[in-house]
C-alpha cells in the first residue's frame, strides 16, 4: 500500500484539469508519523503550525495537514492533503492565495473544535478570522 499515486485532478479554484499529479491517498498502515516519512519522499511536507504565532495545525499523529508546491506548463500548482487517522483527502489549487485559504479553513476548524491549540480570540466564523491567523508561521533565528 502506497500513500501516493499519480492521477488527473481538477483544481478547486480554477477548475482546470491537470494530468499526472502526485496525489495523497488513504494510508491505513502503521501511523501518522510513518505517513509523514512516506509522503516526504514524494515532495510533500506536513505543515506543523499556522498563523503569526505558529499555533498547532492538526493533532499529530492523528490529524495532519500536508502541502506541496509543484508546477506544470501553465505555472505553479499547490496541493493540500488532510490526514485523519489514515483517511486522506487531497485538493489542488492554482493560486497560493486559495491554497492558504484552504489551510486556514482547516486550522480554524481544528482550533474552534478544541482539536488543536490555537488563538484565544477566535471569531465565530472563519470569514471573520484576522489576517494574522491566515498565513504560514515564520520564525526567524535571533542569531
Amino acid at each position: 500500500m502506497n500513500a501516493v499515486t499519480i492521477r488527473t485532478v481538477t483544481t478547486v479554484d480554477t477548475g482546470e484539469t491537470i494530468r499526472d499529479v502526485p496525489v495523497l491517498v488513504d494510508y491505513h498502515m502503521n501511523d501518522g508519523y510513518d505517513w509523514m516519512d512516506v509522503i516526504s519522499e514524494h515532495g510533500w511536507s506536513v505543515i506543523p503550525s499556522w498563523g503569526c504565532d505558529g499555533w498547532d495545525l492538526g493533532q499529530w499523529p492523528y490529524v495532519m495537514v500536508a502541502g506541496i508546491r509543484t508546477a506544470d506548463e501553465t505555472g505553479n500548482l499547490f496541493g493540500m492533503a488532510t490526514y485523519c487517522e489514515g483517511d486522506v483527502r487531497t485538493t489542488f489549487y492554482r493560486t497560493k492565495a486559495r491554497f492558504w485559504e484552504a489551510i486556514t479553513e482547516q486550522a480554524f476548524f481544528h482550533w474552534k473544535n478544541g482539536q488543536a491549540q490555537g488563538p484565544e480570540d477566535l471569531p465565530e466564523a472563519v470569514a471573520d478570522l484576522p489576517g494574522r491567523y491566515r498565513t504560514p508561521c515564520t520564525i526567524y533565528d535571533a542569531a
